[in-house]
């Protein structure tokens, strides 16, 4: 028999306070600069909810929040918003190309963009976020940079427009 003291303790209140912190989670971010998993559980707990820094840990990655660039500091921020809300420009990956040196391979209907690691994410992000869009998608691992392609033509393309924004690189 399961006993109650006023929390949600049972498979279903469970699930209804995940929902909640994660609905309450996805606010904080679109409201707030948070930029560490400590601020977040802060912020969590003045709203009531009792976390630890596993829970906050884990819920971050349920929900897929990314650090991204805000001024001069990096924030959390959900993928769905950015790309529902920023305007496709170039800013992002040239700051990215300027950081991270890209060598660019190919296989098939793939390019292969091998960058240093852990940066994989970051560049990956940029690219969708950036002006390039003749790709089907992009898909990240540490160091490697998938970007899928339906033919040969926008392959082409979109391969000769990403050397152009790589050769402006170094430019301020």
């Amino acid at each position: 028999m399961e006993r109650s003291n006023g929390r949600d303790r049972g498979p279903t209140g469970a699930r209804a306070s995940r929902r909640a912190r994660h609905g309450q989670i996805r606010e904080l971010v679109r409201e707030h600069d948070i930029q560490n998993q400590q601020q977040l559980a802060d912020l969590l707990t003045a709203q009531g909810f009792e976390v630890t820094q596993a829970t906050v840990s884990r819920d971050i990655a349920e929900l897929g929040l990314v650090k991204v660039p805000r001024g001069e500091r990096h924030v959390y921020a959900a993928p769905a918003e950015l790309v529902a809300t920023r305007p496709r420009d170039d800013e992002m990956l040239l700051r990215v190309l300027r950081d991270v040196p890209v060598e660019v391979r190919r296989s098939g209907l793939i390019l292969v963009l091998v960058a240093s690691a852990g940066t994989a994410s970051i560049l990956a992000e940029a690219i969708d976020l950036s002006t390039l869009d003749d790709q089907v998608g992009t898909l990240a691992g540490d160091n490697t940079v998938l970007v899928l392609f339906s033919d040969e033509a926008r392959l082409e393309h979109w391969r000769s427009r990403f050397e152009a924004l790589t050769a402006g690189r170094s430019r301020p």
